[in-house]
């Protein structure tokens, strides 16, 4: 079956599961699942269950489509998303987002953990990502382009949506949260950089370092979805502060900022 058709035919599929037509896409990331209690679940879809979908196989990812509202708002939202370590390929990364368009969503959240190269950040920071460096070894709109999703030659002039920084930026000053903006380098791990790596990439111009999101905002941005993605600091990678870090301290330092996440993105699906 042709790679449309496989988008296709999970759409389909999840349609059938639940009546609710979501209007926003969220993706949780590494130790980021708290959101989920902020939803009125219509719907608990497995991933095993969908068509063609990937499964998760990385720690604190659940690996779970849910169907719902936040406030007022329907949301789908991806609890566990897919990484090239993992051995798929950038296609089957982003596969759920070209299914979530189907869906019905207009706009794409996405969350993180990442690495801090920017000595100006700490442990559990959070940081608005307002661009990107793609180091991955390729690119999911390579092959053939899909006409019924988007053009050729998409523009990524602009791949995070300005007026969502600012509005995001603008709620975390109300109520005194300190946040970062920056841009957000993806590698492919899964090991972490060494420390000439780190300090490369942050020569480059990254702020933060990490093995995701990339890709997905790519094939947003193809198919004209506004995006919004921001990283909780999960360890710190610039001289003076480098240490050995393990799965379970990143989850902790997750777990610390996930709170003031979860807030700034339910203020902007009420906003929005």
């Amino acid at each position: 079956m042709e790679y449309h058709q496989q988008i296709t035919t999970a759409a389909k599929f999840i349609q059938a599961k639940s009546t609710t037509q979501p209007s926003v896409g969220i993706i949780l990331g590494t130790g980021l699942g708290g959101l989920v209690e902020h939803i009125q679940i219509d719907d608990i879809i497995p991933y095993e269950d969908i068509p063609f979908f990937p499964v998760s196989t990385v720690e604190s990812h659940a690996g779970k489509l849910i169907i719902g509202r936040i406030d007022t708002v329907n949301v789908v939202v991806m609890q566990g998303r897919f990484h090239y370590y993992e051995g798929y390929t950038l296609k089957q990364i982003t596969f759920p987002v070209r299914v979530m368009k189907l869906l019905g969503i207009t706009q794409l959240f996405i969350s993180n953990a990442a690495g801090g190269l920017n000595p100006a950040f700490e442990v559990s920071d959070l940081m608005v990502i307002d661009d990107h460096i793609n180091l991955l070894p390729g690119n999911p709109l390579i092959g053939k382009n899909l006409a019924a999703f988007g053009p050729r030659f998409p523009d990524m002039s602009e791949p995070y949506d300005q007026q969502l920084i600012e509005q995001a930026l603008a709620i975390a000053e109300h109520h005194e949260i300190d946040v970062h903006q920056g841009i957000y380098v993806s590698v492919a791990g899964p090991s972490l950089e060494t420390q000439a790596e780190y300090r490369y990439l942050r020569t480059i111009g990254g702020d933060a370092v990490g093995m995701s999101t990339v890709p997905e905002v790519i094939v947003a941005r193809h198919m004209e979805l506004s995006c919004f993605a921001i990283s909780v600091v999960t360890d710190l990678c610039y001289e003076g502060r480098i240490k050995k870090v393990d799965i379970s301290e990143m989850i902790e330092a997750a777990a610390e900022a996930e709170p003031k996440m979860t807030l700034i993105i339910k203020a902007l699906l009420e906003q929005n």
